[in-house]
C-alpha cells in the first residue's frame, strides 16, 4: 500500500532545474522501449515499470546528474487490457548531484504523453510511449493523445502549488530508498529547501 501511495505522490511534481530539458532533442514520436524488458521481476507495479523506462530510456538523453528521479503526474489509467495498460500523464525526469548534504538539480524535463504497459510473467514492461510533441505541435499532439482527458491534463499540469507541496516528500522517499545522505534539495538560482522526513 505504501508503494502505491508513493506512486500517487510522485504524480504531482514540477521543478525548474537549471532550465535544461531533453538534452539531445530526441524525437517526440512514439518511442519503442527496446531494452526495458530485462530485469523486470522487480517491477511489481506498472509505476515501477514506468520509473525504469524513464531512467533507462529517457535518462540516456542526459549526460549530467548522478541520480535520476522519475516523477509522474497521472491524468488517467486504463487497466482493462493487461497486454496494453494505458497511463496518461505528465511524466518528468530530473537529474541531481549530491553536494555535501544537498541534492542539486542539474537538469530535467517534462514528457507528457501515454505509456503503453504490458503485464507478463516478468512483471510489468513499458512497450511504447506516445509523447506529446514540442513547440507549435504541442497543443494539437496533446489533444490527440489525451483526447477527452485533455482538460484534466491541463488542470493537473497547472497545479504548481500542489506539486511543490509533494515534491519534498517524494525526494525524501527517494533518498531513503537509495540510502543517500541528503537533507536538502536545491534548484538552480533558488535557496535550498529541506527534504521532508519519509515515513
Amino acid at each position: 500500500m505504501k508503494k502505491v501511495l508513493f506512486a500517487v505522490a510522485t504524480m504531482m511534481l514540477l521543478v525548474a532545474c537549471n532550465g535544461k530539458q531533453n538534452a539531445n532533442g530526441a524525437d517526440n514520436d512514439s518511442v519503442a522501449a527496446n531494452d526495458v524488458a530485462s530485469a523486470n521481476a522487480e517491477n511489481v507495479t506498472y509505476f515501477d515499470a514506468i520509473d525504469k523506462y524513464m531512467v533507462e530510456e529517457i535518462g540516456k538523453n542526459y549526460s549530467d546528474g548522478k541520480y535520476r528521479v522519475p516523477m509522474h503526474n497521472v491524468v488517467a489509467v486504463d487497466e482493462s487490457d493487461a497486454k496494453d495498460i494505458k497511463v496518461w500523464a505528465d511524466f518528468w525526469l530530473f537529474n541531481y548531484d549530491l553536494v555535501g548534504d544537498t541534492l542539486k538539480c542539474m537538469s530535467g524535463g517534462s514528457y507528457p504523453g501515454l505509456m503503453h504497459i504490458e503485464q507478463n510473467d516478468k512483471g510489468f514492461e513499458v512497450k511504447a510511449f506516445d509523447r506529446v510533441e514540442d513547440g507549435s505541435n504541442f497543443l494539437p499532439s496533446a489533444k490527440k493523445i489525451f483526447g477527452d482527458k485533455f482538460e484534466a491534463f491541463q488542470k493537473i499540469n497547472g497545479d504548481e502549488n500542489k506539486r511543490e507541496q509533494l515534491r519534498a516528500e517524494v525526494l525524501a522517499e527517494f533518498v531513503k530508498k537509495e540510502g543517500i545522505a541528503a537533507t536538502l534539495y536545491q534548484d538552480y538560482g533558488w535557496p535550498a529547501k529541506k527534504i521532508a522526513t519519509a515515513e
